[in-house]
Parts: C-alpha cells; structure tokens; sequence
C-alpha cells in the first residue's frame, strides 16, 4: 500500500516540498548528450537531436602526410580524435572502438580512422562493389545542394556516389554534365534509405562519379580474413583534394580550401557485418554523431567541422 507521507502538513508546505523533491529527482537523472527529450523540435523536420550535433575543429598541418593507411605522422598523435561512435540509431555505447580525425592544409582534406576490430574481413574487390555490405567506414561531404558518398573496406576497396538534390538539379548545372545525366545509366533517382520523407525529396545519385586526385589507404594490425588469431585493428587514411570538390562548393560558393572557422558538413561512420549479442541494441551501423534512424543519408545530421587556419 502507498503511503501519504503528506498527510496532515500545511499546503503551502506540500508546495514546497514537492518542488524540492521535483527539483532533487531532476538533478540526479543521468544525462546523456543524446537523449532525444533535450531537443527543440520546433521546426525541426529530421530524426537527429539538433542540439547535440557533434561539433569538431579541423587544424591545419604544416606537413602533408603519406597517405600510405598507418597514421605514424606527427600530426595524426597532435591532433584531436572523435570521441567513440555511437550507434547510427539508438546513440548507445558500441562493442569496439572507432574514432575519426580530421587536418587540412592548401591541396587536402585529410581524414584517418582508428577501426578495433578482433577479427578483420574484407570480401569486395571491385570499385563500387556495395562496399556497405562489407565491414567498411564511410565519410560524407555535404555541399549546399549537394553530398558525396565515399566508403572503403579493409582490401582498400572504393565505393563512390555523387547526389544532387532534385531541386537543384537542373538549375546548377548538373544535367548537362554526363556524369550526372539521366541518360547515364549510372546515374539514377534515390529517396534515402530509412528516412524517406526528407523535406527536400528526391536526389539525383550518380555512381559514374570519382574524386579527382583522391588519395586513399590501409593498413591492418593484424591478418586479414584468418580467424585463427586475434586481430587488433585497422587504419584508414584520406586524402580529398580541394580541387576536386567544385561541385560540391558551386551552389553557395564556398572558399576552396575554406577560410579560417568556415563550417563544413561531413559524416563519419562504420558498418559491420556483425552485430553485438542482445541484449545489447546494434543496428550493426556505428557513427561519430547519431542519426537516430537507419539512414546516413541526412546532411542535417553531419557533424559540424569548423576548420580553423590555427596550425598544429
């Protein structure tokens, strides 16, 4: 039976008492950065916290590193790391570990990733292989009316898209480029994959597009496809020139390379073909920052990269 312990007391004692148990109670629940009650949905159409968007600061390298998948430059043990991903949908805790970092000078964006795995695979061979069904990582760049898709797999194997909004198709130009054409059939219309009721609609994806100049690598602490020993881990390292992103800076005509603390939009994420045993929640979709729903197409929910001309 439960008790009145209010029984018998003044009201505007009640009054009091009540807010400072209210007031008590609030303080010592346990805050995480994601929990979805924190955020100002006024207005807000997509399924990410917008009050908790990860938020980094990208640092100029006095020296470009060898894009050769080890990470043993100087500037990959200076500069900060992500903190650990999350789970793309639910924001919880993962099994392994997996950071990302990010530096740029005058001709590069240069990203790296730090994948734990005990036991690294890698099937595909072929660019544009679906990758995705692999263990890979991916990075997204997003321009105003556009975003680019780039994924690799511990082989070193690229995977590569292209979208254009459909509203801004045929207004910047893109249609009367062949690698975007309709007539290509590589190129073909794409309404995301869990979030389909995007404000913006439809994108025009074009498979038949590669980064000029990108520079990509690997390198495994361990042995690959032999699960007779214990692997530790694997290195991505990245080089996207900024050459090769006019048509990403075209519509808001954005500086290339951008400007002391200009923002960037780009995703960082991992996906495996595993899934950590229940009761655990893996979607098998890990992240720097949560999308909260099966989808990494949703430019709204990159991170924010504020690249600042500080050299470290």
């Amino acid at each position: 039976m439960k008790k009145n312990y209010s029984a018998g007391l003044p009201s505007f004692l009640i009054s009091i008492l009540g807010l400072f148990f209210f007031q008590g109670s609030v303080l010592q629940l346990p805050f995480r950065a994601t929990d979805q009650t924190t955020a100002d949905t006024t207005g807000w159409a997509f399924p990410c916290n917008k009050n908790t968007i990860e938020r980094y600061t990208a640092y100029r390298t006095p020296k470009p590193p060898v894009i050769d998948g080890k990470l043993d430059e100087e500037i990959w043990a200076k500069i900060p790391r992500s903190p650990r991903f999350v789970d793309l949908v639910s924001a919880e805790p993962t099994i392994h570990d997996t950071r990302a970092a990010v530096c740029w000078d005058a001709d590069n964006l240069y990203i790296a990733f730090w994948v734990e795995e005990p036991q690294i695979t890698g099937k595909l061979t072929k660019q544009n292989d679906p990758i995705y069904t692999d263990n890979d990582v991916e990075v997204f760049i997003a321009g105003k009316d556009t975003y680019y898709e780039f994924e690799i797999n511990a082989l070193g194997t690229r995977y590569e898209v292209f979208f254009v909004w459909q509203e801004a198709y045929e207004n910047g130009g893109f249609s009367a480029d062949p690698i975007f054409a309709l007539t290509n059939p590589n190129v073909r219309k794409f309404n995301g994959v869990g979030f389909k009721k995007h404000p913006r609609g439809l994108r025009i994806g074009s498979w038949d597009f590669r980064f000029p100049g990108l520079q990509s690598a690997v390198s495994i602490d361990g042995t690959l496809n032999d699960n007779r020993d214990r692997d530790r881990r694997w290195t991505v390292e990245l080089a996207f020139p900024w050459k090769g992103m006019d048509w990403l800076a075209k519509a808001d005509h954005r500086a290339l390379p951008p400007k002391n603390n200009d923002q960037w939009r780009i995703d960082f994420s991992r996906f495996n073909t595993y899934k950590e045993a229940a009761p655990a929640t893996d979607h098998g979709g890990w992240a720097w920052n949560a999308h909260r729903v099966w989808d990494s197409h949703v430019p709204e929910c990159f991170p924010i990269i504020t690249f600042s001309g500080k050299t470290l």
